[in-house]
């Protein structure tokens, strides 16, 4: 019986001992392996007093010891929070604040670019370095101990039986307004998960997937524990050009590869010749445009193609199998396994064939929750009504803000967000961050930050902004500056510098959707310039 993430390593390793789990660089992993090590480690994090739902953070590139460090904290009963490793200090900080870890795992290299960022975070006990081998000194207070010493031969037990509905990960996510929102998940949300794409993939042993995705995104850990959930072998790759993934896949003779559309973009427009081994390849995080979406199909004849949607607080939604890209490539497909999607209107009536609504999702990849934010927590987890008779308890859905309609024969469509939430290259960015770098150069009096129509990104940011008391202000220096404290998702493609203050509403407040409809076709504009 599988019900907890770890599990899915332990019974494979007992059905297929020495099958391929991960592989990296030259480097190669069998289950029996993982599941030692997973096993080791997670006793190690109990010799550090981690206790039942304490958090263990882990900023790493895709390697082993993100892998097993996301297996142990699994094991041991804590709760690991995957944090992505383009982001800067400041960010960093702020999620370790947010959910209060009390023990990250990192690198030595990685430590030194924290170490002034971390001392805001009171909450850190213990920071694991995998790369040193002896114990430094302490940092903030924090003990740091070497990755190796991660490994207690007292084998202390789980102080309580875990559960299925007990919290496992903590994934942030970028909202419309303030900063990222940590999305709460249980063991269930995540097995299930597995369960279901794997269905739908046909994933099997034999498959050999590329990870190419931030294990810190809900894409990436997905594809993940699902090559887990079927025994299957996942190839951990750290990208530098879009080139190197092609060579990987030849290399490792790979069967499934998933990407977000600026990837697929770059990737149609590469040589494929001398045949391939995929299986399958899938997208998310945004619409793949129809222009790549031939390329691809012409350079893989044979390769299976499965266009998906999805949010962080459900996680897979719908996806629209490869024999109905012919008749219906615009459309989002249907619900994937084990889970109901609905349209609904604002008060929770269910919307005819063609008519526009909120997609909203119910079933077992429905997220506990914002960590920490009832608030925000009762905007998106809201009850519905599903008839079902004798019970007297609402049941709890997902509502995503999208903007969604269902044809006669239940396939969905895409219309709009319903919010002012930026998707750029597979990630959802929050304007008011940005916005509050900008003001935090001082330079700055006003700011909005719109995401428009770009013909690559599915959306570019662009930032409009005046100055201080009619001071110029210089958009080559908030550039930089927004490059110091940023990841390169988040900045600007463009800043518009104007005179005098931005235009208001008739409430009084800054209009954006003036500066979105001057602003909308900048990069359309620009191009055929």
């Amino acid at each position: 019986m599988t019900d907890l993430i770890h599990d899915l390593i332990v019974n494979t390793a007992q059905h297929l001992p020495h099958a391929e789990a991960i592989l990296y660089q030259e480097r190669s992993m069998n289950y029996a392996a993982l599941a030692n090590e997973t096993e080791a480690r997670a006793h190690g994090l109990r010799s550090l007093g981690l206790v039942r739902g304490e958090r263990v953070a882990i900023y790493l590139e895709k390697r082993f010891e993100a892998v097993i460090a996301i297996c142990a904290t699994s094991a041991a009963g804590g709760v690991f929070v995957p944090i992505n490793p383009i982001l800067k200090p400041e960010q960093v900080s702020y999620i370790l604040k947010d959910c209060a870890a009390r023990i990250l795992v990192t690198s030595h290299a990685r430590l030194k670019i924290l170490q002034v960022a971390l001392a805001a975070c009171h909450d850190l006990r213990v920071i694991i370095a995998i790369d040193v081998e002896s114990e430094p000194a302490a940092i903030n207070g924090c003990a740091v101990i070497p990755w190796k010493a991660l490994d207690d031969e007292q084998r202390l037990p789980n102080s309580a039986p875990m559960i299925d509905q007990d919290r496992a990960a903590i994934i942030y996510t970028s909202g419309s307004t303030g900063k990222p929102k940590g999305v709460v998940l249980s063991h269930r949300n995540i097995v299930a998960g597995a369960q279901s794409v794997s269905q739908y993939l046909a994933n099997r042993s034999d498959d050999r997937i590329l990870t190419v995705l931030p294990l810190s995104f809900d894409y990436g850990l997905n594809q993940l524990m699902s090559a887990f959930y079927v025994g299957a072998a996942n190839v951990l790759m750290n990208y530098l050009l879009p080139r190197d993934i092609l060579y990987a896949v030849q290399q490792y003779h790979i069967t499934g590869l998933a990407a977000v559309p600026l990837l697929w973009i770059q990737l149609a427009g590469l040589n494929w010749e001398g045949g391939t081994s995929l299986r399958y390849i899938t997208n998310s995080g945004g619409v793949m445009p129809r222009k790549t979406l031939d390329q691809l199909r012409k350079k893989l004849p044979a390769t299976q193609i499965f266009l998906m949607y999805g949010f962080t607080e459900a996680f897979r939604s719908t996806y629209l199998a490869p024999e109905e890209l012919d008749r219906r490539p615009d459309s989002i497909g249907k619900a994937v396994p084990n889970a109901e999607i609905l349209v609904l209107r604002e008060d929770g009536s269910s919307c005819v064939a063609g008519e526009p609504g909120e997609l909203v999702h119910r079933g077992a990849f429905v997220a506990m929750g914002y960590w920490n934010d009832a608030e925000k927590t009762a905007q998106c987890f809201r009850p519905i009504n599903t008839h079902q008779e004798g019970l007297s308890i609402a049941e709890i859905a997902a509502w995503s803000g999208d903007t969604v309609r269902m044809d006669e024969e239940g396939f969905l469509y895409f219309i709009e967000r319903r919010d002012a939430m930026i998707k750029t290259s597979g990630y959802r960015v929050s304007p008011t961050e940005i916005e509050e770098i900008l003001y935090a150069t001082g330079d700055v009096a006003e700011a909005v930050v719109l995401g428009v129509p770009h013909p690559l990104l599915g959306q570019a940011i662009i930032a409009v902004a005046c100055g201080m008391q009619n001071e110029g202000i210089d958009s080559k220096r908030l550039l930089r500056y927004c490059k110091q404290r940023l990841p390169a998702y988040m900045i600007p493609h463009f800043i518009d510098i104007r005179a005098g203050s931005l235009p208001r509403n008739p409430n009084g407040k800054i209009d954006r959707a003036l500066l979105f409809q001057q602003m909308q076709h900048f990069f359309v504009r620009n191009q055929s310039e």
